[in-house]
């Protein structure tokens, strides 16, 4: 890297740091903790709703209370990393995470679990920017940097299959506490290790004062936004408070980029977003995340209502996308990323991952797993995990070392959202399309086996439906990166630098024009 190059970033010239790759473990052990609670809690969700008393009117609450609190404050989150420094945010984080998985564990009433819940959103907004802003101001070696964001890659998009195993075996022969003790060993090792191994490169931070109507605005515009999306999965598109929701979400958001261009020293300095690459990476991963997640839930209930296996059974039946993602994102996209544009990267790996899930279009009741579920799962995983790892990587790179932690919760932000809007949109579909396949057909089963026979059939329509939906979403993702990302492979090439900080024209050889 050129003396020229590290200037611009914000990098002293001098050779990276030799422990890097040790930090890259404890990074990615966080990066996993986050991940995995986003799904190890709905296997544990039934007999967790038992145990406290919670009403199935407000069982809702122990995903939506996280998912607010992570989605709202992400990109205050990101902003807090760039003015304390990443590495005492990510430690910060990381604490904070483990003292309200503790909480949650110890829950006794549907109060205190829903408080620790919302705790560890919080604190999650903290740690997930922390740790990838870590990831791109520690490696800048275009070579290091595809290894590195590899890894992360794969942890990001297969953490959540690996949710459902552990989720599934901690539930079944331990207890459902156990799926928020087992964060405190993943935070308290990770924590431990980015104390003493990290050594943040100087000269990244941001010392400007705090955007607070940036803040309250974000946070507000972002919450209504992900509960609106929440509430219509229970409550129906048309309903009044979800209507409000959205208005709310679009005027707050709306009067947030307004202010945004006029402030001195911005929340999300709207340079980080406008940027063609990154625009094209927070919409197109915003978009394949929301294929994914309703995916993820209707083979859960496939796997454990239709065919009738164990939560253990169902986590294990995930583990060819898990294999998938882990060789897209370790072998195809390290590979290949220093030698292609990652837009041909992007675009093919979202569509691979559209053909796994046309196959699964193909859904019965009577389907075989090896036939049609095993090669789908594993055409989902190679294609997202080849994505994923150019997407993450491009998220934060060019970008002012300043801007770090903000451009990392943009990511966060987008796969969130994208979350939120993927389990209320395809559920909407799919319940819609199940309601109208029993009325047509539950006046022709006569017996009670018959019945039970329709219910099943009008499930798996239903699924099959929103699958439908998943394949077209998918493609979109495709035709947006290959159409917005126009970076070229990593390479010293000149480009324009954009932005307050940066030379007119400077050598930056990890992202090219």
């Amino acid at each position: 890297m050129s003396e020229t190059a590290s200037k611009a970033l914000g990098a002293p010239a001098a050779s990276p740091d030799a422990g890097r790759w040790k930090a890259l473990v404890f990074i990615a052990l966080a990066q996993l903790m986050v991940v995995l609670d986003a799904t190890i809690v709905n296997i544990a969700l039934p007999s967790a709703q038992q145990d406290l008393g919670i009403s199935d009117g407000n069982r809702q609450w122990v995903v939506t209370a996280y998912a607010l609190a992570f989605g709202g404050l992400l990109l205050f989150g990101g902003r807090i990393a760039d003015l304390w420094g990443r590495k005492k945010a990510f430690v910060v984080g990381l604490g904070g995470f483990a003292v309200a998985s503790a909480l949650g564990g110890a829950a006794t009433n549907e109060a205190m679990m829903f408080g620790a819940r919302a705790l560890q959103g919080v604190f999650g907004a903290l740690l997930a920017p922390a740790a990838l802003s870590l990831l791109a101001v520690m490696f800048t070696d275009a070579k290091e940097r595809a290894k590195a964001f590899g890894i992360y890659g794969a942890i990001a998009g297969g953490g959540g299959a690996v949710g459902l195993i552990l989720g599934g075996f901690l539930t079944e022969y331990l207890d459902w506490r156990w799926t928020f003790f087992v964060n405190i060993p993943f935070a308290i090792v990770a924590a431990a290790g980015a104390y003493f191994v990290i050594r943040e490169p100087e000269g990244g931070r941001n010392r400007s004062p705090l955007d607070i109507p940036g803040v309250v605005l974000s946070t507000l515009g972002l919450v209504a936004l992900v509960y609106g999306f929440t509430r219509a999965e229970s409550e129906g598109w048309s309903d009044s408070v979800t209507v409000g929701m959205f208005v709310a979400s679009a005027v707050l958001l709306a009067t947030f980029v307004i202010v945004e261009s006029r402030v001195k020293a911005p929340l999300l300095p709207l340079r980080v977003i406008t940027e063609r690459n990154r625009g094209g990476v927070y919409l197109s991963l915003g978009l394949a995340i929301i294929a994914m997640f309703g995916l993820f839930l209707f083979l859960t209930y496939y796997l454990q209502i239709v065919k009738g296996y164990s939560p253990v059974k169902t986590g294990f039946a995930f583990l060819p996308m898990i294999v998938g993602m882990i060789t897209g994102s370790t072998q195809i996209g390290t590979r290949l990323m220093t030698r292609v544009a990652p837009r041909l990267l992007m675009g093919p790996g979202f569509l691979v991952a559209a053909l796994g899930m046309l196959l699964l279009t193909r859904l019965e009741i009577g389907s075989s797993y090896a036939a049609l579920l095993l090669p789908a799962m594993l055409l989902l995983g190679l294609g997202m995990g080849t994505a994923f790892m150019p997407a993450m990587s491009l998220s934060t790179q060019g970008v002012e070392p300043r801007d770090a932690g903000v451009a990392s919760a943009m990511v966060n932000t987008s796969q969130q959202v994208g979350g939120a809007i993927g389990t209320a949109l395809l559920n909407t579909i799919a319940a819609s399309a199940t309601t109208a396949y029993v009325a047509d057909h539950i006046a022709g089963a006569t017996s009670r086996s018959q019945q039970q026979l329709v219910q099943l059939e009008a499930m798996v329509e239903g699924y099959t439906s929103a699958i439908w939906f998943a394949v077209g979403i998918l493609v979109v993702a495709a035709a947006i990166a290959l159409t917005f990302v126009n970076a070229g492979r990593p390479g010293s090439t000149t480009v324009t630098g954009s932005g307050e900080g940066v030379a007119d024209e400077v050598q930056i050889p990890v992202v090219a024009h």
